[in-house]
């Protein structure tokens, strides 16, 4: 974007509810406070209303932001070591993320993406969607391994975001935490927010938006448990935030209060969470497509050490 450029967005299904401010931090890749401050000095319009910055979005507002100084976020065509294309077709492409990627270009970085990664494979995707998300229907933490699907299509795009958006897809985790839940089954039903201190952290409280991650203990070993996770909704951080506040925090996840001599004696340089498996209804076909991934070097070096006795 170019100085003084301003964008007119619809606000998308995903941040329905949420605070001006938070929405522009998530679409624009800003700040929780730089996006405050654009509001404050009059740079954001909401359905044609100078808004507060507490005021809440609905889906298909439009916004109006401009970003002074600001330019847009391309992506640079760059494949990636260790990103594996589990699946493609004319539709959509599944991709096995690793460590350390992020799902696509935002201000602040400069590392790895999926789409930079499929750029430079010579994919082509879905232009829906803001210019550095395009085709982008979910994403995963840097610091998050697994399953992703990207949409090629237009029609695979709006079809996918609904499907999402009607949590009509099967997204599962495997989380290692630490300590063991009681009950061993069970479903975490809490509101998220962004920390009101830390830009870069969420937080369970009231206010924030409807939560709710559902939990099966696999094993149970004297540090830590290995749960399998099914989310019903997709908040950012949303199982790290949940485990942290049942005080059982993902192994490795200093972020959320994880015990740093546990992850050293594991060898963990971040948390245990991986996406193991991703199903959805074809946007094509209408099939009930699934996919699997296993766990990579790193988690399964430090499961192995903490089943060990």
């Amino acid at each position: 974007m170019a100085e003084g450029d301003t964008r007119v967005l619809h606000v998308p299904g995903g941040l329905d509810g949420e605070r001006v401010d938070a929405a522009i931090a998530r679409m624009f890749g800003l700040s929780r406070s730089r996006a405050a401050d654009l509001v404050a000095s009059g740079q954001v319009r909401l359905d044609g209303v100078s808004p507060a910055k507490s005021d809440r979005v609905e889906e298909g507002g439009f916004l109006e932001v401009t970003l002074p100084g600001v330019e847009p976020v391309a992506v640079v065509p760059s494949t990636v070591e260790g990103l594996r294309v589990v699946y493609d077709d004319a539709a959509v492409v599944v991709v096995d993320k690793p460590v350390g990627v992020a799902a696509h270009p935002s201000v602040g970085w400069t590392g790895p993406t999926v789409l930079g990664h499929l750029a430079g494979a010579g994919f082509r995707i879905s232009t829906s969607g803001a210019a550095e998300r395009r085709g982008i229907v979910q994403r995963l933490d840097v610091g998050t391994s697994g399953l992703m699907v990207v949409a090629k299509s237009e029609l695979a795009y709006s079809r996918l975001k609904n499907a999402f958006r009607r949590r009509a897809v099967d997204k599962t985790y495997h989380a290692l935490v630490q300590g063991h839940l009681d009950p061993l089954v069970g479903t975490i039903d809490a509101p998220i927010y962004r920390h009101p201190r830390h830009d870069y952290k969420y937080a369970v409280g009231e206010g924030g938006r409807p939560s709710v991650t559902h939990y099966t203990t696999l094993e149970a070993h004297r540090f830590a448990s290995l749960l399998e996770v099914k989310l019903e909704t997709g908040r950012t951080h949303q199982i790290r935030v949940h485990m942290s506040a049942l005080h059982h925090p993902c192994v490795g996840d200093l972020t959320y209060g994880a015990d740093p001599t546990l992850a050293r004696r594991v060898g963990l340089e971040r948390q245990w969470l991986h996406a193991v498996r991703l199903g959805f209804t074809h946007p094509d076909s209408g099939e009930w497509v699934e996919f699997s991934s296993p766990y990579p070097p790193d988690l399964d070096h430090a499961l192995t050490a903490i089943r060990t006795p």
